[in-house]
């Protein structure tokens, strides 16, 4: 039997071409994500390593308030604590860093990096061992800065430069006197370091003449732990820590490990689908490969074989295709996961330099994979092939579907489908996250309950198309019989097809309903023509809004200021703004009293309003950071959304009992409203400070809508792999289907069909197929698009369906497409048959 097997894997080279191809498509994926994932853990992890080959302990502040727990302000970091740290025995210097923010302009007067990764630090001394100068000199003084390399080659910078910065207050114009190389993460990631001489940086970031932390370095031959223990024993401990630097280093490992955890997951989602596509392929090819050879297969159950047997040599054939599938998928994963490498760096997202990484544990999934998906696809059709008996397929008498088999299968696929529904409908009746588990079981029921309905839905819905197809003549009569001939092969082919437009569907959906009701919140929720921010997300200074009331074209503007509170023992954050002026600023709908901010009165948003028992004219009493306390009366009960929420309160009432003032934002009205000439003129009167973003409702709108957009953009990238499986699957149900009617379509050539009339039934049958699977597709995704909006709209109201008429037009354009393009070949072998030779074929 295992000869056997093999042989008919040998004879039957071309037809199980296309199954090789799906299995090793979804094998490649899966290593090339394993070989991308781990390549970059690793040289992240390696890189991180370096980035701690200075700092053997790490002395950092101890957090402690008065009563001793961890938390509150921290115990400063000063030089005497860096001059002890470096009088130890073990110790062969002590490194005071000092860090912050520091947003650093292009030539072109842009952020350089993005926000949270434009950091800014202190160059220790006239030589610093952690950013060794690879050009220049060390900055002396607030005239002048040290830049990373790589920042210097992203903006074009170099030494004898004056560049544009600002660290979080006015905008500094310091000349670079250096370039340094640093193994910094943030710069890996495609941020920016800047480096001051020590006393401007702690002037700059309001250190006041302290540190954030102390890097030792030990004396060699000085272990991280004999240095710890005498760091721990020099220092007093209720004003440090120390920290091993192979402890940071794992740790950051570790974080790292973790982060792309989530990264591999999403990506083996994507390469689960591509294998669960491919699967209903390799189950069809079989269950092709195992009817043409039912004769063969009778004849041994006729001379011995037995049942096992039979079954046992599909199997084996299934077990060679599999390991050669998993051998060339393995290989081109590994390529993949180059080319998603580099990839990343010509998207200037920057990846740190390191060899491939290619596991045992991704070569065993490889094979484990390739090998146990074509054999699981392979095990029905063998088994099936098994019960016919020998004297039946020895006749020609083909097992048929028994209307109890059928009758079986819809009333399961009904089962299946209404237990999907149900429970989805029930998911988006949930609130948030409670109804995510629920969704995605339901709709995996549903989807599985479509496929097993799928031979069902065939032939009324291909049916509906025969009007089209009259149009073509006995071509499309013809392809319409084929296509309804064997519904469950049908089936099989387009639900291929279906899952992916499924999935690309319902992300559409999804994303243009976030998209319009982002929108909505933006122009409903803010009547300000601009919204000033940090670019980092940080605080803004209030000489922000005094500045912007100077400009000629500001007619009202308020600040957003938040500030720790206690209300009834809970710590609540009160948003302070200019009650004059915050309802020119937003439209909110008043659900109880008046939007009336100023004195002592309030306004409150619903949730916070219930969840306390207020409503309009209610007192309460809030104790400020200060420890002061004052009676407020609220005044209205607003209806709250993603932008704006909370508790407001005048800040002139809120100024006496808050040293520090910091705003969130400042929101901006003008005379001429939003335009490209009024935005100039704010950002030039802030000092075209790169450290500050000036925003209209645009702009706020498609910042958030940013990380939408690059998700959808890859889902579309990741379920193109899905696509192109589907393709091979129809080219290679199309193929069988060839070979199996070689003696029928002979017949058809030789009543006076000719070339062309078969290349067109041929490729009609396909057009079918594919749209059929299309149409189930976009059906199902725009279901779950709506159904995933239900949930989410639970958490956003201004949340509301928006179907996307002209994408899924073209989804539909691409069902149509695929059914033309994998036509070709099998179209192509059709219409070259000798008639005569086709029509003496058994």
């Amino acid at each position: 039997m295992f000869r056997t097997a093999l042989r008919n894997v040998l004879a039957h080279k071309a037809r199980l071409l296309m199954t090789v191809l799906a299995v090793m498509l979804g094998v490649a994926f899966v290593s090339g994500t394993l070989v991308f994932t781990n390549t970059l853990s690793d040289a992240l992890q390696k890189q991180s390593a370096k980035g701690f080959d200075h700092v053997d302990v790490a002395v950092t502040p101890q957090w402690k308030d008065a009563e001793g727990d961890r938390v509150g302000e921290y115990r400063a970091l000063t030089p005497a604590l860096v001059d002890d740290s470096a009088r130890v025995p073990g110790a062969a210097r002590a490194i005071g860093v000092v860090t912050g923010f520091t947003a650093l302009a292009d030539k072109d007067g842009k952020l350089v990096g993005g926000g949270f990764q434009s950091q800014g630090g202190n160059y220790w001394g006239a030589e610093d061992p952690r950013y060794p100068l690879v050009e220049g000199r060390a900055p002396k003084g607030e005239g002048e800065i040290l830049i990373d390399s790589e920042t210097a080659e992203r903006a074009g910078y170099a030494v004898g430069d004056t560049v544009r910065l600002s660290v979080d207050g006015p905008v500094l114009e310091p000349v670079v006197t250096g370039v340094f190389t640093t193994d910094d993460g943030n710069v890996a990631a495609g941020g920016s370091l800047t480096l001051f001489d020590t006393a401007t940086a702690q002037k700059l970031f309001g250190k006041a003449d302290t540190f954030d932390e102390i890097a030792v370095e030990a004396k060699d031959g000085v272990s991280q732990a004999a240095l710890r223990a005498q760091l721990e024993e020099a220092l007093p401990s209720d004003v440090v820590e120390t920290t091993t630097g192979q402890k940071l280093a794992d740790d950051q490992a570790e974080m790292i490990a973790s982060s792309m955890s989530g990264l591999k997951q999403g990506l083996l989602v994507f390469a689960g689908i591509a294998l669960f596509v491919g699967t209903f392929i390799i189950a069809n090819t079989f269950t092709m490969l195992v009817a043409q050879r039912t004769r063969e297969l009778a004849l041994m159950r006729a001379v011995g074989a037995s049942r096992r047997q039979v079954t046992r040599s599909v199997l084996i054939e299934a077990f060679v295709v599999g390991t050669v599938a998993a051998v060339a998928g393995l290989v081109a994963g590994i390529g993949i996961g180059a080319g998603l490498r580099s990839l990343m760096g010509a998207l200037e997202a920057t990846v740190p330099d390191g060899p491939l990484v290619v596991s045992p544990g991704t070569v065993g999934t490889a094979f484990a994979v390739g090998i146990l998906v074509t054999m699981l696809a392979a095990w029905l059709p063998g088994r099936r092939a098994a019960k016919i008996p020998p004297v039946a397929a020895m006749s020609s008498v083909h097992a048929q579907a028994t209307t109890k088999s059928l009758v079986l299968r819809n009333t399961l696929g009904a089962l299946f489908s209404a237990a999907g529904v149900a429970v989805v409908l029930a998911a988006t009746t949930m609130d948030g996250s409670d109804g995510q588990a629920p969704m995605g079981i339901g709709a995996v029921l549903l989807i599985t309950g479509v496929f097993i309905l799928t031979p069902l839905l065939s032939r009324p819905l291909i049916a509906a198309a025969a009007p089209v197809l009259r149009v073509f003549g006995v071509s499309g009569k013809l392809a319409r019989q084929n296509a309804v001939r064997n519904p469950r092969r049908t089936a099989a082919t387009a639900s291929a097809l279906m899952i992916g437009l499924t999935l690309i569907t319902g992300m559409t959906v999804m994303a243009g309903s976030l998209q319009k009701a982002i929108d909505k919140m933006a122009a409903a929720a803010i009547e300000a023509d601009y919204v000033v921010s940090m670019a980092n997300g940080n605080q803004l200074s209030p000489d922000v809004e005094r500045k912007l009331k100077e400009a000629g074209d500001v007619t009202a503007s308020s600040p957003m200021r938040n500030a720790p509170s206690r209300i009834d023992g809970k710590t609540e954050f009160l948003t302070g703004v200019d009650g004059g002026t915050i309802g020119e600023l937003t439209e909110l709908e008043v659900e109880d009293g008046a939007f009336e901010v100023g004195g002592t009165r309030i306004v409150v948003d619903r949730d916070t309003a219930t969840s306390y028992g207020w409503k309009a004219g209610s007192d309460l009493t809030v104790a400020y950071e200060d420890g002061e306390k004052q009676k407020l009366t609220v005044a209205g009960v607003y209806e709250a959304n993603e932008m704006i929420r909370g508790i407001m309160i005048d800040t002139a009432t809120l100024a006496p009992h808050d040293p520090e003032p910091a705003d969130m934002l400042v929101m901006v009205k003008t005379s001429g409203g939003a335009s490209d000439a009024v935005k100039d003129r704010l950002e030039k009167a802030l000092g075209t400070n790169p450290a500050i973003k000036v925003q209209d409702k645009k702009d706020l709108s498609n910042e958030i809508a940013q990380t939408f957009t690059l998700i959808l953009n890859m889902v579309y990238g990741l379920l193109a792999m899905a696509v192109i499986v589907a393709v091979l699957g129809v080219i290679n149900t199309l193929a069988m289907s060839v070979f199996e009617r070689s003696q029928e379509i002979g017949m058809l050539r030789a009543i006076g069909l000719d070339r062309r009339g078969v290349k067109r039934m041929v490729r009609l049958e396909s057009l079918v197929i594919s749209l059929f699977g299309g149409v189930l597709g976009i059906g199902l995704g725009v279901f779950f698009g709506w159904a995933a909006g239900e949930l989410l709209g639970t958490r956003m109201a201004t949340y509301e369906l928006v179907l996307p008429w002209g994408r899924m037009a073209l989804f539909l354009l691409l069902a149509a497409l695929v059914g033309v393009l994998a036509a070709l070949w099998p179209a192509r072998r059709a219409a070259r048959l000798n008639m005569l030779q086709a029509i003496k074929t058994e």
